[in-house]
């Protein structure tokens, strides 16, 4: 793994004052505090593209229902991306990405479900994954098409592989993984995370402690259940794992991307050097070399889905 002397600068002056000033705030162990500043910069941020569709509806979920939101582009292709936010398994809802899954659905012609899956501390593992599950079921039933890809950044990427191994496991498809800086070894014990864990976006003591927050107890954090790093990964669909180089989570999707490979999954993978956790969702909107950075992601997903196998047994 890289070590920190093997750093790339900041990518550009922007990025740079945007580290500073975010090195500036204070950090939140409060979940309501942090779920209403999400939502803040949310409604504050501008909108995403204007699509042919977009629709929000209740699906069903065992004992409930779950709210979605379906975006549709002109010309829409058949397939699906399910995308599962990223904001530590307790933060984030459908209008906290709902920029980043407009720019997806645009950047890749496919149509985007975006999931409001259960969160954290309220509900703990597994509920989203049963959620996000839930959410692919509906779309296969419902939409049709082939198998879908599953998106997320962050946590959100993290539940995308879970729901993935879910998937193989009870033979079911999934036509892709499109994973943006994700989590997947919840012992966060990487080099990166030390080197790495405090001023650059992701703040390691929040991480540990959102994810005490998440997993109930008596599961604990190496159980491959939960880190899907320490799983079988073999089976799993064509996947995309973009790292980026200040992110504390950078080694073990670096590690995730190179284990595929190993069991024979094929495998885009990119760091993006000079770049930080989380820029693909608005970082765009201060950093130029963000925003390059974003349209690499977007060709990415837009290639993954154009080549979206129609789903072998058991992937």
């Amino acid at each position: 793994m890289a070590t920190r002397s093997d750093l790339h600068g900041l990518a550009d002056p922007e990025l740079e004052a945007w580290v500073a000033e975010l090195r500036g705030g204070p950090v939140t162990f409060d979940v309501r505090e942090a779920r209403a500043q999400a939502h803040a910069r949310a409604v504050a941020r501008p909108p995403g593209p204007a699509l042919r569709k977009v629709i929000d509806q209740e699906i069903p979920r065992p004992e409930g229902f779950l709210a979605t939101r379906l975006y549709e582009p002109e010309g829409a292709a058949k397939q699906v991306i399910v995308y599962l936010h990223g904001g530590m398994w307790m933060l984030g809802d459908l209008e906290t990405h709902d920029r980043t899954c407009r720019r997806l659905s645009e950047a890749t012609g496919g149509r985007v479900l975006a999931v409001d899956f259960r969160l954290a501390p309220e509900h703990r593992w597994p509920a989203a994954v049963e959620d996000a599950l839930a959410a692919v079921a509906w779309v296969s039933a419902e939409l049709g098409g082939p198998p879908p890809v599953l998106a997320g950044d962050s946590s959100g990427g993290h539940l995308a592989l879970l729901v993935a191994l879910r998937l193989r496991e009870h033979d079911g498809r999934c036509g892709g993984l499109l994973l943006a800086c994700p989590n997947t070894d919840l012992r966060l014990t990487s080099a990166s995370v030390e080197q790495l864990g405090h001023g650059w976006g992701l703040d390691v003591d929040s991480l540990r402690w959102a994810v005490a927050q998440w997993l109930p107890p008596g599961v604990a954090s190496e159980d491959p259940a939960v880190s899907p790093l320490l799983a079988d990964l073999s089976g799993l669909p064509p996947t995309v794992v973009i790292t980026a180089d200040h992110d504390p989570l950078r080694d073990e999707g670096d590690a995730l991307a190179a284990e595929l490979r190993a069991v024979g999954v094929p495998v885009v993978h990119r760091c993006e050097p000079g770049m930080v956790h989380g820029f693909i969702q608005n970082l765009d909107l201060v950093s130029p070399a963000a925003a390059r950075a974003t349209a690499r992601w977007h060709r990415d997903a837009r290639n993954l889905v154009v080549r979206a196998p129609a789903g072998r047994r058991g992937v």
